[in-house]
Formats: C-alpha cells, sequence, structure tokens
C-alpha cells in the first residue's frame, strides 16, 4: 500500500525550500526584499503597538516520549494463508473480506513483501505495534493485526524479542490481548475517553512502515464516530498522521495517559490522508478484563435491526429533525421486544445520552454489559416515550439499507397493491399486509420492489388496500413504508412532493 507515494522533481526541491524559508522569517523577509528605504518608511508609518501580543504555547511531547514510549512496542506476525493460484501478495489482500468499505476505511496493519513458491501455502507476515500495560508482560493490540497468525513477536524498543501469546481477540470491536513472559517491564499510563475533548493535542507511537518508535501528533477532530461495520465501536476520530503499522499503538493525551487504540484509515491510497480513527480505551479496557478473567468477550444485545433517519423519514414520523435510529423489526424473544419496542418507534437517547446517527446505537450498546438495565428514549406515533430494556448477551445487530433514490418526485406513490393469500402469508412469516405488484413513480425511485409485502405506511399497519389509501391520503410530504423483502424488514422513505 506504499506503491502510490509521489516524490516531486527534484528540481521543485528548491522551490518549496525557499518558500518554507520565507514562511519562517514572516514579514522580514518581506521588509528585506523590497530594499532598506522602504523598510524604513514602513517601520516610521507603522503605528505603535496598543497591546502586547498573545503567547500562545503548543504542547512539548517529548517528555511523554520519554517516560512512555518504551512501553510501545513492535509486532511481527507470521502465519499461513491458504494456497491461491494467482500468488497475489499479503498486502493485495482485502483485510476484510471484500467488505464494500475497504477502500476507504482501511485497518492500517503493515503487511509483509514475501511470497512462495507457486503451489504451496503463501507465508503471510505482517507488522503492527501495541503497548505494555502490566508490568508481567500484558499487552493490548488490534484484533487484525494478529488474525490468522501462527508466530507473534514482540520487540521491545531496547531491542529485546519475546514470542507472545494471544491470550484472546474480539473481532467486533478489534480488541486482541498479548502475553509475553517477562517481568519488571515498562507501562503505559491509562486514562479515560469521556474526559477526552474535541480539539485537545493527541500524539500516536508506533511502528508505521516498519519505522519503530515513530511520533505523530495532532488533534481529536471527533468523538463517538461511527463507521461502516463498525458500529460497535464510537471511534475516536484524529488528524494524527498515522500509517500502515501503526494499527494497535497507543493514542495519548496531552497527560501522558492512553485513550485510545489505533486502528483505523480514511484513504483512497493505502495511506494516511488525513483522518485516522482509534478505538477508545475505555471500550478496550473492558474487552481486556472480559478476555484475561474468562478468555472471551460477551457483547451485550438489543435485539432490533435499525436504519437511518434522513430527512424524509424525519417529516413522515413527525420528528423535529432527522436524528435517532430507526428500529424496523424486533427480534422476537428478544430484550427488545420484553421492553415493549415496536417497528417504527425512534430511539433518540440512551441513558440520557443522545442517539444522532443510527451507528450511535450499536455503539452505545457495545459499552454496556449483557444484565444491564438502559432507559431509551423514545418517539412513537407523534409522541415522546421512556422504555427500560436489560439487555441480553450476543447476537450481532444489523443495520437495514433502504436502496433507491430517496429524492423528492412529484405525482402518485405508484405502487400496485393486493392482498396477501393464505399461503404467502405463512411463507412470508406476517399476519398481514399487501403485496406489491407494480411499481412506479415515487414509490420506484425511492427502492420499493415488486415482490415486497407492505406491511405498515407511516407505522400504521395494512391488511387492505383502503386502509392503504388512507394513510397516504394523510400523508404530508412522505409517507414511510414498512416493507417485507425476504426475510428483511426494512423503512423505506418515499417522498410525495
Amino acid at each position: 500500500m506504499t506503491k502510490n507515494l509521489h516524490t516531486p522533481a527534484p528540481r521543485k526541491t528548491p522551490m518549496i525550500l525557499a518558500l518554507l524559508a520565507a514562511g519562517a522569517i514572516g514579514g522580514a523577509g518581506v521588509g528585506l526584499a523590497r530594499g532598506g528605504a522602504a523598510q524604513a518608511a514602513d517601520t516610521q508609518a507603522m503605528p505603535a503597538a496598543t497591546a502586547p501580543a498573545t503567547t500562545v504555547a503548543l504542547p512539548d511531547f517529548s517528555q511523554i516520549t520519554r517516560q512512555y514510549g518504551p512501553a510501545v512496542v513492535n509486532i511481527s506476525v507470521t502465519g499461513k494463508a491458504s494456497a491461491t493460484g494467482d500468488e497475489r501478495s499479503a498486502q493485495d489482500e482485502d483485510p476484510f473480506g471484500n467488505d464494500p468499505f475497504f477502500e476507504f476505511f482501511r485497518r492500517f496493519q503493515q503487511p509483509g513483501q514475501g511470497r512462495m513458491p507457486r503451489g504451496e501455502a503463501p507465508l503471510v507476515r505482517g507488522q503492527g505495534s501495541g503497548f505494555i500495560v502490566s508490568p508481567d508482560g500484558v499487552i493490548l493490540t488490534n484484533a487484525h493485526v494478529v488474525r490468522g497468525a501462527s508466530e507473534v513477536t514482540v520487540k521491545l524498543t531496547d531491542r529485546r524479542e519475546y514470542q507472545a501469546k494471544v491470550l484472546g481477540a474480539d473481532p467486533r470491536t478489534d480488541v486482541a490481548v498479548l502475553k509475553i513472559q517477562a517481568k519488571n517491564l515498562p507501562v503505559v499510563k491509562i486514562g479515560s475517553t469521556s474526559d477526552l475533548q474535541v480539539g485537545e493535542w493527541v500524539l500516536a507511537i508506533g511502528s508505521p512502515f516498519g519505522f519503530e518508535n515513530t511520533v505523530t501528533a495532532g488533534v481529536v477532530s471527533a468523538k463517538g464516530r461511527s463507521l461502516p461495520d463498525d458500529s460497535a465501536v464510537p471511534f475516536i476520530q484524529t488528524d494524527v498522521a498515522v500509517n500502515p503499522g501503526n494499527s494497535g499503538g497507543p493514542l495519548f493525551n496531552a497527560r501522558g495517559e492512553v485513550v485510545g487504540i489505533n486502528s483505523q484509515i480514511y484513504s483512497r491510497t493505502g495511506g494516511y490522508q488525513g483522518v485516522s480513527f482509534a478505538i477508545p480505551i475505555d471500550l478496550a479496557g473492558r474487552i481486556q478484563q472480559q478476555i484475561v478473567q474468562h478468555g472471551k468477550v460477551e457483547h451485550a444485545r438489543l435485539g432490533v435491526t435499525i436504519q437511518e433517519v434522513n430527512q424524509t423519514l424525519a417529516d413522515s414520523f413527525k420528528l423535529d429533525k432527522p436524528e435517532g435510529a430507526l428500529v424496523a423489526s424486533v427480534e422476537k424473544g428478544s430484550p427488545a421486544e420484553k421492553a415493549g419496542l415496536q417497528p417504527g418507534d425512534v430511539i433518540r437517547a440512551i441513558d440520557g445520552k443522545p442517539i444522532v446517527a443510527s451507528g450511535d446505537l450499536p455503539a452505545a450498546i457495545g459499552l454496556a454489559a449483557p444484565g444491564d438495565t438502559v432507559r431509551l428514549d423514545v418517539w412513537r406515533k407523534g409522541g415522546a416515550q421512556q422504555v427500560a430494556a436489560r439487555l441480553g448477551g450476543a447476537k450481532e445487530q444489523t443495520v437495514a439499507q433502504a436502496g433507491g433514490d430517496a429524492g423528492a418526485p412529484q405525482g402518485r406513490l405508484g405502487l400496485s397493491l393486493r392482498p396477501l393469500q393464505p399461503q404467502e402469508r405463512q411463507a412470508a412469516g406476517v399476519s398481514e399486509g399487501l403485496v406489491i405488484e407494480q411499481v412506479g413513480g415515487p414509490a420506484a425511485r425511492a427502492g420499493v420492489q415488486p415482490g415486497d409485502v407492505l406491511l405498515a405506511v407511516n407505522g400504521t399497519p395494512v391488511q387492505s388496500l383502503e386502509q392503504a389509501r388512507a394513510a397516504v391520503a394523510r400523508a404530508d410530504k412522505s409517507v414511510a413504508l414498512l416493507i417485507q423483502r425476504g426475510e428483511d424488514k426494512i423503512f423505506v422513505p418515499v417522498r410525495l412532493g
């Protein structure tokens, strides 16, 4: 992933250096270029300063680096992939398994360069980073750094090397715990993500491209960021320069406390492009505790399928703004069903913390433990309610996606409907609804398809054509259609104009 780096032509380098020099000397450089007389005239014409200049002190990370840098380690992994005929190297593989978002969001383990002869299983090598959290050799890193590894080597800053045992790894949060046989090791100081502020200075130490103990700094760009396919993690977004090989390294605040584990970057090239993401240390600490104590990780579960609330859906449900997690379906026997959640509910807060994007909900649930009781602020049929739910344990939550272009077309809804036959109800597993036979106009542009089963309009169940017509007639600018497509239930917003 480093092949696309561009090196400026040598003859342009003096121009770059000149611009840097001009920036370094500031206004004095401009005055010297104009000559002494002009400079003297400008000095005489310049009014006297009325107030002293404000001095802004930039952070000095040298002490943090000296004190905690020795606790940051380089991790080398070796494993064997299944033999393939095309002999692609590890760096050509998609570590997400053909994830459509791999082009943009990359977990940045530094891949090896070696290949094995044709016909043999290729030897896969990779490098990442980690940090020591206890003097007896417990190390935190990313799960993807050690995924599929048959051998893990940890190298300290004093060049000592140890073979590490993987105590456990949690792919859902991308956290892994390693153990080396050593004593009296340097350790990092653990902080709290809850105390971290947007705009605060942060520091990363790791091994980008294999360059060990590299230090980069920046600021926190955002907190609680949800990423595609990583909705269980409320990421810390920063502008700290991190690259392949930084994976698993610590993110420090200006007080020298670890507040995150560097995990992903946003990139079209495979290298740093100004946006990076770290796993909150509060979440990582919980995962570490479960792995060390129980050897496994249990995640809390609510039991709903959710989707994003856009402006059209907000208008349909009479929300003041397009925020929250829209419940598309509720799993039978789940904590959500026992709490009374219903399809069409919009969850707007959990334990008083606002749910802005739909991904905020699974991220918040991921910070809880099975058995915890959470308080949900729910918008239901035009009114606010509170629901208490006791979380269960561990199935994957999914996010439903409504396809198509939900623009603002004019005209009728554009659906041809008929009642479900008894055998169709049985096959679909529903007791009511209407089969969509033909689709046109606004509904087609919103992504509704022939064969979908219409279950409700704006949260009102429909069993007959008359009920569907009446529900659409009562709508203003848009309607939210609850449809079943195969085994999935999703809300499709349709703009009526």
